[in-house]
């Protein structure tokens, strides 16, 4: 590969530069620093391999490094040079943008606040009417604290000045002698792996703030508290393996004992066919209204790390719908799924070519956005899987059957040529057609791996932010954290109190990990709660 260095351009391998790191850790350099700058020389060399690849356009490796731009079809058609297509129909404003209601705010202490004069049943001052109440008037005040605090208690002691006795005054009813709180990994966690903070930020937001936390000690409580965590995450895998719908894809991933490890080989001579990529897998299992999100990271590719998912599915249940982009190894080896493929990754193949075929692209791209209008109405109603599969078959259908038709004119008439840009995104298609329709045969098949693609998000956040992990142990932590972070928000519960009840209760969680899932881990407190008193 080349660098540039002053103007100049010098030739080094992959070896040159991992020997250029060695040197730089021997003249003293920081290990955080020395492990920056593997993650470089690593995401160097990923880079050098998407620009050699033929594959590998400029769009697209754009897309890779800063992230895709939208694809809405408005959007991309009036970027083409042919100019905005016809305009399309007006979006509803989306909600929840503005002032927030007093209600939005459910984590807000509440302080209730009675008139000092006046109760509901008095006489009115002013025309002496009889009271009645009436909802309370809301003041929203909001403070601003450290995430973490601390509390010292300075516990008097006397000494006997005779039998050099020592009293010491016992310390406050409810403190105990942990020194962390539950409450203190599960935020850590919520911040690491929920909004991608990496530990050495939070360390140092709190050594300004005047309670100290290095990253170190940040790590050791994540590290102890995921032993407990453990039993949740494999009944989540559990009853994920019993998913109808099943999605899966793949990120790529660093971690640094893996370089090491493949710099320390004896090679050239080794097993040519031996794996080095490494990913972070994401699934989402979907049945009855609930999501099922886990992550897996290693050198197992998406359609692996499935397998193992599904080694738990009860035998007697049918294969389950997978919803997956067109790469073989997102299948499970040997096992058998009902495969749909990623609509919109069929679409974006016409979008990578708008600019040469502004017009065919622009057909392609109207006649889907009916089939997702379609899907749009009848999650709108609320359409059972089967009524969705029927509203589809008579709205949809006709829809595909047409774009199939337009597509292979394209080609049997040589309108296009095969090898073009356009020709190759219509034979992409054509080739997968069954498994990108799959909507309109089985009941409850999802027309996109959108949903996964969000949800692979909070790993490529992680990536962003923190460049690595460290050691395998450390990418499993991070994915038991980041599945339980996901599943609790997909459920719609609060991530940092899940993991806070979870972990204070670690040794009933470990009895029935089942009564400790997102959507029931409520009630399972409330029937542990004591009663009211006599």
């Amino acid at each position: 590969m080349t660098a540039q260095a002053h103007g100049a351009a010098v030739d080094l391998s992959m070896d040159e530069l991992e020997q250029l790191v060695k040197r730089v850790k021997a003249l003293g350099a920081s290990a955080s620093d020395a492990e920056v700058l593997e993650a470089l020389v690593a995401s160097y060399g990923y880079l050098t391999e998407l620009i050699r690849d033929k594959q590998t356009t400029i769009g697209r490796l754009r897309q890779m490094l800063f992230g895709a731009s939208s694809e809405r079809t408005e959007k991309v058609l009036s970027a083409a040079p042919a100019g905005p297509a016809a305009p399309a129909p007006p979006r509803p404003k989306v909600p929840g943008h503005g002032r927030q209601a007093a209600t939005a705010y459910t984590g807000a202490r509440r302080v209730a606040v009675p008139h000092r004069a006046l109760r509901p049943g008095s006489r009115c001052p002013h025309c002496r009417g009889t009271l009645c109440a009436k909802g309370p008037r809301r003041l929203v005040r909001i403070t601003a604290a450290v995430p973490i605090s601390a509390t010292v208690y300075e516990q008097e002691r006397m000494r006997c000045n005779l039998c050099g006795e020592v009293f010491t005054a016992p310390a406050p009813t409810g403190v105990g002698e942990e020194k962390y709180d539950a409450s203190v990994p599960s935020l850590i966690a919520t911040l690491r792996y929920g909004t991608g903070v990496p530990l050495y930020r939070i360390a140092q937001l709190q050594a300004g703030a005047g309670v100290p936390l290095s990253a170190s000690t940040q790590w050791d409580l994540l590290a102890r508290a995921a032993g407990g965590l453990e039993p949740v995450l494999a009944e989540l895998v559990r009853q994920a393996a019993q998913g109808e719908v099943l999605h899966n894809d793949d990120t790529p991933m660093v971690i640094l004992a893996f370089l090491k490890e493949r710099r320390e080989r004896p090679a050239p001579g080794g097993d040519a066919d031996e794996r080095t990529g490494v990913f972070t897998t994401g699934m989402v299992a979907r049945w009855d209204g609930r999501q099922i999100v886990l992550y897996a990271t290693g050198r197992r590719h998406a359609g692996e790390n499935l397998l193992e998912v599904l080694r738990h599915r009860a035998p007697e249940l049918p294969p389950p719908v997978q919803m997956c982009d067109a790469l073989e190894r997102n299948l499970p080896p040997g096992l058998p799924t009902r495969v749909g493929n990623c609509l919109v990754h069929g679409r974006r193949q016409f979008v990578d070519v708008v600019s040469g075929f502004p017009e065919a692209v622009g057909h392609v791209l109207e006649e889907l956005a009916l089939v997702y209008r379609v899907d749009e109405a009848a999650k709108a109603q609320g359409l059972t899987p089967e009524e969705r599969l029927a509203r589809h078959q008579e709205q949809s259908g006709p829809v595909m059957e047409r774009l199939y038709a337009w597509l292979g004119a394209q080609l049997d008439e040589r309108k296009v040529e095969p090898n073009s840009g356009l020709g190759k995104a219509i034979r992409y298609v054509r080739k997968r057609w069954d498994r990108l329709t799959l909507f309109l045969r089985v009941a409850g098949a999802p027309l996109d791996n959108n949903l996964c693609e969000r949800m692979l998000k909070r790993a490529i956040l992680h990536r962003k932010n923190s460049l690595f992990y460290k050691t395998q142990n450390g990418a499993r932590i991070g994915d038991l954290y980041m599945s339980l972070i996901a599943t609790a928000r997909a459920a719609q519960a609060d991530p940092f109190d899940y993991l806070t009840q979870l972990i204070r209760h670690a040794s009933e969680v470990g009895l029935a990990p089942g009564d400790w899932m997102p959507w029931n881990y409520r009630e399972t407190l409330a029937a542990r709660a004591p009663g009211p008193g006599p």
